[in-house]
């Protein structure tokens, strides 16, 4: 089986190489403010009153709770992917007699590898990170000079343990389905994608709905006097309800593709159609593209409009010295969430297009020319923007609506232009990424891409 996971590891590449990298943000996520904590824990007790503000573990552990979940939902959804691009090769296995245990050791070894591969380098990054921040946090009086981030490998240990498991529990599900099926069943569900959302997915997503819903009551419902609180109850919200679109990414996706293709189709007959056909064929690969886009958008405009509306609202009360740092301290948390979001995004697309190589070499075999391909990419690329931008606005929307509930007593948040630059980076990951790799996917005789289907 070790053997094997490897073999698939080299022989798709693009497909790893997105969890890789979301596999190190993890690890160096979790390594920097874990070692923010213990740098907290282990300072003397002078030093922690001599500093102004909130504390190093305070400001960790407002950072640390969104930007780890940021970073395990990045996780999940680039493993889930891996998955879903081998899935012919593992019903290839069950019809030669691998057992659903078999099946599940192999993306377990291919996790486990995954993360290995990458641990060193995530824990070097986070430890780096964690210096350099805790040095800024001082020189703007936010932490003491005499707290230093410990020698500890505590908190490198912890980043590696809470990674693997989340990327064990993530495999265990994933592999599920294919583990449960007959061997024959699976093969025949390997070369088509089944059009329905699964029930127990389905009730998943509702559940993360519907939590989400109550985590911006309880921003909405917080004191004005306690613009922090609501607006990290609002932000955990809206990362909540993103992980709701991505339960339910599937039905959205085509749903909202449905809608928007209607104009793509008028404009173009031709090439449109197919694009709009291809999206709503195969929603789940389009709920693979849309949700990164979704998190970037849903994430950053949160972000954004909250600081706007409570730049407003002139909630920020304190001296004009721990005003500037707070402002520091949101603009450095909305880049350190927008890094993850764009990440995920390239990776993702540049994955999901990468692996239809073996379909775009068929359309050429039935008269396809290139150009008519990228034409086809082009309005898919336009589409999988449009759905990823609306879906993430409107989560940004609800968040800011709650967040400016409690800060303003209104529900209309202030938008600033910067919002417009959010959605133009969206488009500018999206369709030049789609297009890019696509220009290589095309690449090649097609004959040969249809009888091997490699990479």
């Amino acid at each position: 089986m070790v053997v094997i996971a490897l073999g698939q590891m080299r022989r798709r590449p693009t497909a790893f190489v997105g969890l890789a990298v979301a596999l190190f943000l993890a690890i160096g996520t979790v390594t920097l403010f874990g070692s923010l904590f213990a740098a907290d824990l282990t300072a003397p007790e002078a030093a922690r009153k001599a500093a102004a503000g909130p504390g190093v573990m305070v400001i960790a552990g407002a950072f640390g709770e969104i930007a780890v979940l940021v970073a395990f939902f990045v996780v999940v959804n680039a493993l889930g992917f891996a998955l879903r691009q081998q899935h012919r090769e593992l019903a290839l296995l069950r019809t030669v007699a691998a057992t659903p245990r078999q099946a599940r050791r192999l993306v377990r070894g291919q996790v486990v590898a995954t993360t290995l591969l990458v641990t060193a380098p995530g824990w070097i990054v986070g430890a780096v990170a964690a210096r350099r921040f805790l040095a800024e946090l001082q020189r703007r009086g936010m932490a003491a000079p005499g707290v230093r981030v410990p020698g500890t490998p505590v908190p490198m240990l912890v980043a590696l343990a809470a990674v693997l498991a989340v990327g064990l529990v993530a495999s265990a599900v994933a592999a599920r389905r294919i583990s449960r099926i007959a061997p024959a069943a699976a093969l025949t569900a390997g070369s088509t994608e089944n059009s329905r959302t699964g029930t127990p997915r389905l009730l998943a997503g509702i559940a993360a709905l519907v939590g989400g819903a109550l985590l911006l009551r309880l921003a909405a419902t917080r004191p004005a006097e306690q613009p922090d609180k609501a607006g990290q109850a609002a932000l955990l919200g809206s990362l909540v309800l993103l992980i709701a679109v991505a339960l339910a990414g599937p039905l959205a996706a085509r749903a909202l593709a449905a809608v928007l293709g209607t104009p793509v189709r008028a404009l173009a007959p031709g090439t449109g159609w197919l694009a709009d056909a291809n999206l709503r064929g195969y929603a789940r690969r389009l709920s693979s593209a849309v949700v990164p886009v979704a998190l970037l958008v849903g994430l950053s405009g949160t972000m954004v409009i909250m600081t706007s509306t409570a730049e407003q609202a002139e909630s920020m009360t304190a001296s004009s010295v721990t005003s500037g740092t707070d402002v520091w301290l949101r603009q450095v948390e909305f880049t350190l969430l927008a890094c993850f979001a764009a990440v995920s995004t390239v990776n993702t697309l540049v994955a999901v297009t990468a692996a239809r190589r073996r379909e775009f070499a068929l359309l050429r075999l039935v008269g396809a020319t290139r150009l008519q391909l990228l034409r086809m990419l082009t309005a898919e690329a336009v589409l999988t923007a449009a759905v990823g931008v609306l879906l993430g606005a409107a989560v940004a929307g609800a968040a800011s609506a709650a967040f400016s509930t409690a800060t303003t007593g209104s529900a209309m948040p202030s938008v600033p232009a910067a919002c417009w630059w959010i959605v133009a980076g969206a488009a500018a990951l999206t369709v030049p990424g789609i297009l890019a790799t696509g220009l290589r996917a095309v690449r090649g005789p097609a004959a040969q891409l249809v009888s091997g289907g490699h990479e």
